[in-house]
């Protein structure tokens, strides 16, 4: 299964962007749980992946999502290998903490990407965004939001059950 070598630890990917940065590559990075894909979460990648040059995508460990009863539906594995198997995006990893804050010191990603309800209400979506954010900035990266159609996997698998 080819797509499965894009699923990186997080010490392979923080080699690889290092080693794109100093040749000048611009690193973007995706962060969320991305539990039961949808194509408003393709539509953001692929938004993401048109203002850089290579795409890493990373996901929320299962012991870190709050999303209600039987969440995630997928296991951490089963989602990074599904967004591995999109060609837009180069890389995926499993973030190890509850937020994105060490992993974005970790890949120093030269573009950290939200959807645009971060910059509409990132404090009812969640307020770990802020510590994000600081940590790109610390570095001299930068936020960047997409505005492309979004979903709610959340809003799908109620109406489901």
């Amino acid at each position: 299964m080819q797509h499965l070598i894009k699923v990186l630890s997080i010490d392979e990917a923080a080699n690889r962007a290092r080693d794109a940065r100093s040749d000048g590559i611009v690193i973007g990075l995706c962060h969320g749980c991305f539990d039961v894909l949808h194509s408003g979460h393709l539509r953001h990648f692929t938004a993401a992946a048109g203002m850089c040059d290579e795409l890493i995508v990373s996901v929320t460990p299962d012991r870190f999502i709050n999303k209600g009863p039987n969440r995630p539906v997928f296991p951490a594995e089963q989602r990074a290998e599904l967004i591995a198997g999109l060609a837009v995006v180069k890389w995926v990893v499993i973030n190890e903490w509850e937020s994105a804050v060490r992993l974005v010191g970790a890949l120093k990603p030269s573009i950290f990407f939200k959807g645009d309800e971060y910059e509409r209400d990132a404090n009812a979506v969640n307020p770990a965004f802020f510590a994000e954010k600081e940590a790109v900035v610390a570095y001299g990266g930068r936020v960047e939001f997409t505005h492309e159609w979004t979903s709610s996997s959340s809003a799908a698998i109620k109406r489901m059950r």
